[in-house]
């Protein structure tokens, strides 16, 4: 497969409002389910480029043919999440630009109401709107900053799970009470995530030395070092059929999860939290084992 850049098919001098910016990974059926819940809101102010990693030249031409309109990146490689933003911003000409997963199916102009709602708070730089899983439950997709309960009371965690209202799971899970539109958070999930083009430029983008996982955080914390703030709002929202890529390969992917957890700590932590980065390590480690030992898939194991 050639890494060459198949031009956009719509074309336009002025820059646009909101560049989506979508990588992905062998899910095609995701992906072009993804673009039909996208191409109701393609317009002038509005573009789509997709990073297509490790394309499978097949899937590719099919998924192209029906989606001409896509600014279309394929590589033979695949560099990582983050690499795929970076590269898909290199081209992007929007003000605004929208992290979307290839899993995500849009409920309505989610691209446009974020950056509606970025227009109403100029010191934030991001903003994450309502994320569902696939069977309609609200997914937690605003969070505080990792800090040493996250581990406990995660949103993945077994505690969160069976004890969904406990103060520790509360503290690192941000949610919308009754009757709120906005509000500031941390960090929101990459998988729909809307960021200022100035302000992602400012930081240098996505570090890729994340190769997966914990970007998004490191993007929020980034800008928060700037001044910059991250709100969570009520959108019309996207269905998140949650790691249907990672699915295809479930250690590696826990292995990633892992790394860049630890590499979120470490760059992140200070004099004293490095001090304790063995401990952290262990911690990380010993869960990704147990989590690999669990699934069954032992060829990953650190």
């Amino acid at each position: 497969m050639s890494d060459a850049v198949l031009p956009a098919v719509t074309d336009c001098v002025a820059p646009r409002l909101v560049s989506v910016l979508i990588v992905n990974y062998r899910a095609y059926d995701e992906l072009r389910a993804c673009l039909a819940s996208l191409q109701p809101f393609v317009a002038p102010d509005l573009e789509v480029v997709v990073v297509d990693h490790d394309s499978q030249p097949a899937d590719f031409a099919a998924v192209v043919r029906q989606h001409p309109w896509v600014h279309w990146l394929p590589t033979s490689e695949n560099r990582g999440f983050a690499a795929g933003v970076n590269r898909a911003a290199g081209v992007a000409r929007g003000q605004f630009l929208l992290l979307l997963n290839p899993d995500c199916v849009l409920q309505g102009d989610v691209a446009r109401e974020l950056a509606a709602a970025l227009d109403e708070r100029p010191r934030a730089a991001v903003a994450g709107g309502i994320v569902r899983e696939s069977d309609g439950t609200l997914q937690a997709s605003a969070r505080r900053f990792p800090g040493l309960t996250t581990g406990l009371a995660g949103r993945t965690s077994a505690l969160s799970r069976w004890w969904p209202s406990n103060p520790l799971t509360r503290r690192n899970l941000a949610a919308l009470a009754p009757g709120q539109r906005t509000i500031d958070v941390d960090w929101v999930s990459g998988a729909c995530l809307l960021v200022r083009r100035a302000a992602f430029d400012l930081v240098g983008g996505m570090d890729e030395q994340f190769f997966l996982y914990w970007e998004d955080a490191d993007l929020c914390y980034r800008l928060k070092q700037r001044g910059w703030g991250t709100i969570y709002t009520a959108t019309s929202g996207v269905t998140h059929h949650t790691g249907r890529s990672s699915a295809r390969q479930f250690g590696p992917s826990r292995v990633a999860f892992h790394r860049s957890a630890f590499r979120y700590h470490w760059k992140h932590a200070g004099v004293i939290g490095r001090l304790l980065a063995p401990l952290v390590w262990l911690a990380l480690y010993g869960r990704l084992a147990i989590a690999l030992r669990r699934s069954g898939d032992r060829s990953a194991e650190p």
